[in-house]
């Protein structure tokens, strides 16, 4: 079993880097998007699983693209293809696909089952999105914010951060990033819908969490959002639509912001809802960069994983 000798590291949540790991890897990304597909192969030979039970556009191309450039091979599996969908436990089917694989790239809707994943696998299991973290969509959107602000922007204390929605993953993912490298984080959700309180308090003094979108945005650098209802929400969509009103990137909003801020956003988008269409259309949108470095991002995470 040459995959149980090789030590072992999962990456489910920001908070398993260190700061200077995580500056690293950030810094290592971007050097990967200077290669393109010229760069070296450190996965040759190795073979990736892609266990998805969540819808994927940008998570899944760019992990297998990402794989190929690497020298890799990817297996794409879902439930319905596989013998989870039939019952099987989480902790058989990892045992058994560490035999097989180098990795486990894993997108679910319970964070306890990738927790599970990871404690029963023998190779390193990558977390491509639970209900609780979307860590890898953070690599990426820290690559962008070093686009447009300096190498160095993420090594400053004075970056101000803003996310206007729903405290789902990706602000779970927000606060955890806050709690590594320092930035300031103000969060405006409406009451009932604010983001882990453990990460909160985990962030201290640089994080909270406001009731007006403005308060959040003002003199802010980065501005994020995302959809108000996300996978397994729908049939609340309606509820938070009357919710979330008033919670919606448009330019009156921007105005408030630092002059030179940047917006962000994982998507898919919901234009004209949480996002106005001239926003993510406008010059302070990085959106479609940062879908980009989803890329660039997960080959620099991959390489530390398993280029051993």
């Amino acid at each position: 079993m040459p995959n149980a000798l090789r030590s072992k590291r999962d990456f489910l949540r920001i908070t398993d880097l260190s700061r200077e790991e995580l500056l690293e890897l950030i810094e290592r990304a971007a050097e990967w998007k200077l290669l393109g597909k010229n760069g070296p192969r450190p996965l040759e030979r190795m073979s990736i699983a892609l266990i998805f039970e969540k819808a994927s556009t940008r998570t899944r191309v760019s992990f297998q693209v990402g794989i190929h450039q690497l020298g890799g091979n990817s297996l794409m599996l879902s439930p319905a293809e596989t013998q989870l969908g039939r019952g099987e436990p989480v902790k058989d089917t990892a045992r058994v696909l560490s035999r097989y694989l180098d990795a486990l790239v894993v997108r679910t809707f319970q964070h306890s089952t990738i927790e599970e994943m990871a404690t029963r696998a023998s190779v390193p299991v990558v977390n491509a999105l639970t209900d609780a973290s979307h860590p890898c969509q953070l690599l990426a959107d820290l690559l962008t914010v070093t686009e447009r602000f300096g190498a160095d922007a993420l090594r400053r204390a004075d970056l101000d951060v803003a996310w206007i929605g729903d405290g789902n993953n990706m602000a779970n993912s927000w606060l955890e990033a806050c709690s590594v490298l320092g930035f300031r984080l103000r969060l405006a959700c409406p009451e009932g819908y604010d983001p882990d309180p453990a990460l909160l308090a985990r962030a201290g003094s640089k994080a909270r969490v406001v009731r007006n979108p403005r308060d959040a945005v003002h003199g802010a650098h980065v501005v994020n959002t995302d959809v108000w209802a996300s996978m397994g929400q729908e049939a609340e969509k309606a509820e938070r639509q009357r919710h979330f009103a008033g919670f919606i990137v448009d330019r009156a909003l921007m105005a408030a912001a630092d002059p030179k801020a940047m917006v962000m956003h994982c998507l898919p988008a919901h234009r004209g809802e949480e996002i106005a269409d001239d926003v993510i259309e406008g010059a302070q949108s990085a959106v479609f960069d940062e879908a980009e470095n989803r890329l660039h991002a997960q080959k620099a995470l991959l390489e530390l994983l398993l280029a051993q």
